[in-house]
Parts: C-alpha cells; structure tokens; sequence
C-alpha cells in the first residue's frame, strides 16, 4: 500500500468512529399541504387534499353563498369552487399565474378550495406542530389544529373536516 492509500484509509476509519454516535430517530410526521392567501401561510393535511389542479374556468351558478365561486368540470365531475380567502377573514386577491384549486374531503363534503398559490407540499414532523396561538382571529380559532415553521415563517395548520362541517352549517 502506498502512502495516499495508508492517509485515505486513516481518513475513513475517523469519518466512521465519528459518525458512529450518530443515530436515525424515527419521528411521526404528518403531510401537510403549505399554501398562501394573501400574504399569509395556511396547510390542510394531505390526507384530506386528493388533488391540486391550476386555475380553471369557473363557472358562475346563480344564488349560491358569495364564497362560492362556482363550479369546474375535473375530468367529467361537477366540482364546486370556494373562495376560501372568504371564509377565513383572509385578504382577497385577484388570481393569478400561480393561482391555484385545492380539492378537499372532508365531514361528509368535497369541494374545491381556490387558494393564491401553493407553496409546498411536505411531511412535518408532530412534534414540530405547536398549539396555535391565543391571539388568532375569532373566525380562525376553530379552525386552527397548530403552527409549524416553513422557511422562516409561521404557518396555521387547519382542519378541513371543520371547516367544510361549518361551511355545511351555514357558518362559512
């Protein structure tokens, strides 16, 4: 063997005994679906999103609740559309490029969900989900499952069932 090899072997054998303290933890995560209205974060669980589409025509039906925008056609199905910025007290912006349809299930309901723009789709560890604070809005505190941090920011985890249980009650 010659020297290099004698360094790089001496190099690795460190490498290993340094790395032999680390340990993989296993920690339950939950999928969250991170999404923007307005300036502000929000996420459904993924278990309850079946689908993100891109902004499709909306058509107009006469007489419903101003949160419904209308409905699409997603591939054959009648799907209806909310303006969830509506329900949750959040700023209403135009749509755009990045606008986007969340279709949600939930208590007893499907439904798409017309939301600003997506910003993520990943798992967040439990742990890492906080109980949401005392001072949300009035309208967001049933609503709200926790907080987490998503690149430097807070995000509010909700809870679709409730929120599509309300809107079936009349409360959205």
């Amino acid at each position: 063997m010659t020297d290099e090899q004698d360094q790089l072997s001496e190099i690795l054998e460190r490498r290993r005994r340094a790395n032999g303290g680390i340990l993989d933890v296993e920690a339950p995560t939950v999928q969250m679906v991170v999404f923007a209205l307005g300036s502000e974060l929000f996420a459904f669980p993924g278990a309850n999103v079946t689908e993100i589409l891109p902004l499709s025509p909306i058509h107009f039906v006469p007489g419903c609740p101003p949160s419904l925008e209308g409905v699409i056609n997603v591939r054959g199905d009648i799907v209806s559309v909310i303006r969830l910025s509506d329900l949750l007290g959040a700023e209403r912006t135009a749509a755009g490029r990045r606008t986007a349809i969340l279709i949600g299930q939930g208590g007893g309901m499907c439904s798409g969900l017309r939301v600003d723009r997506v910003e993520d789709v990943l798992d967040v560890v439990r742990d890492a989900v906080h109980v949401p604070p005392c001072t949300l809005p009035e309208k967001l505190r049933p609503l709200a499952t926790g907080v987490f941090e998503h690149r430097g920011r807070m995000v509010l985890a909700l809870d679709l069932e409730q929120l599509f249980q309300d809107y079936r009650a009349g409360l959205g």
